[in-house]
C-alpha cells in the first residue's frame, strides 16, 4: 500500500536516499508525470506529499478540487515511480519537510533553486532542492479550459467518454 500516515514514513524510510515531490496533482496531466518520474530519478524512493480537499480550495480557489483527495491519492499511487503517497492538510509542506528530512525536495520547473519557498527549511535539515521535469507547458488550469472549450464545440450525439 503506497499511502501511508506521516508518522509511519519515517521508519520505513530509514537508510535511502528520499525524494519529496508535493503539490495537488488535481487532473493528472503529462506534466505531473514527467515531474514524478524525474524526481524519482534522484533518489532511492518518492514520497509525494498531496494537499488535502481543503488546503486544495484555499490554494486553487472554489470549484477546486476537481478530483477528490480519495481520488487524487489513487491515480497518484498507480504511478510505477511512486513509491510512498502522504496528505496534508496546510498550505505548504513544512510539517512534511520536519517530519521526513528528505534528502531532496523535488519542484516542478515553474521553480528554480532560488524560488521554491522551503528551501532554507530543507537545507537546515541536510537535504538539497531539484527541479524536476519539462517546461512548465502544462497545467490543471489549462486542461480545464480546454476541456470546457471542446466539450462547447461537441457535435450533437458525439461521446462524451
Amino acid at each position: 500500500m503506497k499511502l501511508r500516515e506521516l508518522d509511519e514514513l519515517p521508519t520505513l524510510l530509514t537508510g535511502r536516499r528520499v525524494v519529496l515531490a508535493n503539490g495537488c496533482f488535481d487532473i493528472l496531466h503529462v506534466g505531473h508525470v514527467r515531474y514524478l518520474t524525474d524526481a524519482r530519478s534522484y533518489g532511492d524512493v518518492l514520497v509525494v506529499a498531496l494537499n488535502n480537499d481543503a488546503s486544495v480550495r484555499q490554494l486553487k480557489g472554489p470549484g477546486r478540487p476537481i478530483l477528490t483527495l480519495d481520488e487524487r491519492v489513487a491515480l497518484v499511487s498507480a504511478l510505477e515511480c511512486v513509491d510512498y503517497v502522504v496528505t496534508f492538510g496546510e498550505l505548504d509542506v513544512s510539517a512534511v519537510i520536519d517530519s521526513l528530512h528528505p534528502d531532496v525536495h523535488a519542484k516542478g520547473t515553474d521553480y528554480t533553486e532560488d524560488t521554491v519557498p522551503e528551501r532554507d527549511q530543507v537545507a537546515r535539515h541536510g537535504g538539497e532542492i531539484r527541479i524536476a521535469g519539462d517546461p512548465k507547458d502544462h497545467s490543471t488550469k489549462d486542461t480545464l479550459t480546454r476541456i470546457l472549450e471542446r466539450n462547447g464545440e461537441m457535435m450533437e450525439g458525439e461521446s462524451d467518454e
